[in-house]
């Protein structure tokens, strides 16, 4: 892919409309310093000098959607508390469409609060009931879904084992999807195992797709298109869930993306320095639906989603990637 073509990509971006479905949350950074060790027990002292609020989840996919130019609406669950206003006002002024945030009085908005002191990530705290829907609500989010499915150019399943997706409501989705021929894609979680039929794109990690295929988990051989259980996980994953696209995430050694009747095509990282990892999948995935919604071929759209996962793991926390920094990051690393 030559820099004229990337750029006519990305200026179809701002055209599309995409709805995320998932597990939203809010993500808490409480920034700091450490300059001593606890009289009461052998662990640091931070000494907090700042906090932020990032929405995290499903809630990070939609961010980064909008980071990139798109049009995007939400669809999840809040609790009725502190947490969760933050998490709607944090959307709101991102310029999310939030209608499709529900309230379930009896359950906690997911809170991660993540303790970071020179750059490095000390400590985490969850907040959260990982708990099925009530009838009720499942019944809101699967009216919003289809009251609203016309208006978007895809959509994006987003697992997190919270226990907004289950497969029966999962099932229901898909098929109004496919029936409306949008462009669909899901990130897994190896948690809930939900079964996943016919989407545009999967983007699991490597060990998620291990879980998934049922096989055992094995050490990455040198060369990612001489891994044999990693070629046998795609093969399983391409007959199981029947994707058209199967983007494994591989960490530093990139991305394979599986298609049925062609080769594996092994998209090596981009990355220059790693900070953090955290909401990198959620990266991933927005900018590859992103993507694959212009109609873009899935090998251009996988190297879209390499060089934007490269940027977000370079900043510290969750994080989104521009346009403008997807651009820098393929003229650099174009030879």
């Amino acid at each position: 892919m030559n820099a004229s073509r990337l750029r006519h990509i990305l200026s179809r971006f701002p055209d599309q409309r995409i709805l995320v479905v998932g597990d939203v949350m809010l993500d808490r950074f409480l920034w700091g310093k450490v300059s001593r060790i606890s009289p009461e027990a052998p662990v640091p002292v931070v000494e907090i000098n700042r906090e932020s609020l990032f929405p995290g989840g499903a809630a990070n996919v939609a961010r980064n959607l909008r980071a990139l130019g798109a049009s995007v609406s939400v669809l999840g669950v809040l609790g009725d508390d502190g947490p969760g206003e933050d998490l709607r006002e944090s959307l709101d002024q991102q310029g999310v469409d939030t209608e499709g945030l529900f309230v379930d009085p009896n359950r906690p908005t997911t809170l991660k609060t993540r303790i970071v002191a020179h750059s490095q990530q000390i400590v985490r705290f969850d907040r959260e009931k990982c708990a099925d829907l009530s009838p009720q609500i499942q019944r809101k989010v699967l009216e919003h879904f289809e009251t609203h499915l016309g208006n978007v150019s895809a959509v994006i399943f987003e697992d997190y084992a919270k226990g907004l997706m289950s497969q029966k409501l999962l099932n229901a989705m898909q098929r109004l999807a496919r029936h409306a021929r949008k462009t669909t894609a899901a990130d897994p979680n190896s948690r809930s195992r939900l079964r996943y039929s016919g989407l545009t794109a999967v983007t699991p990690n490597r060990s998620e797709a291990f879980v998934a295929a049922g096989l055992p988990h094995t050490e990455p051989a040198d060369d990612v298109l001489r891994d044999e259980a990693l070629m046998r996980v795609g093969q399983i994953l391409l007959r199981t869930w029947k994707p058209r696209n199967l983007l494994v995430t591989l960490g530093e050694d990139g991305m394979c993306l599986f298609r049925p009747g062609k080769k594996p095509h092994h998209i090596p990282t981009v990355a220059q320095e790693v900070f953090d990892v955290s909401g990198a999948g959620d990266t991933v995935i927005a900018a590859l639906v992103l993507a694959l919604a212009t109609k873009a071929d899935p090998v251009d759209a996988a190297e879209i989603s390499n060089h934007a996962a490269g940027v977000v793991v370079g900043k510290v926390g969750t994080a989104t990637c521009s346009p403008d920094e997807l651009i820098a990051s393929f003229l650099r690393n174009r030879h």
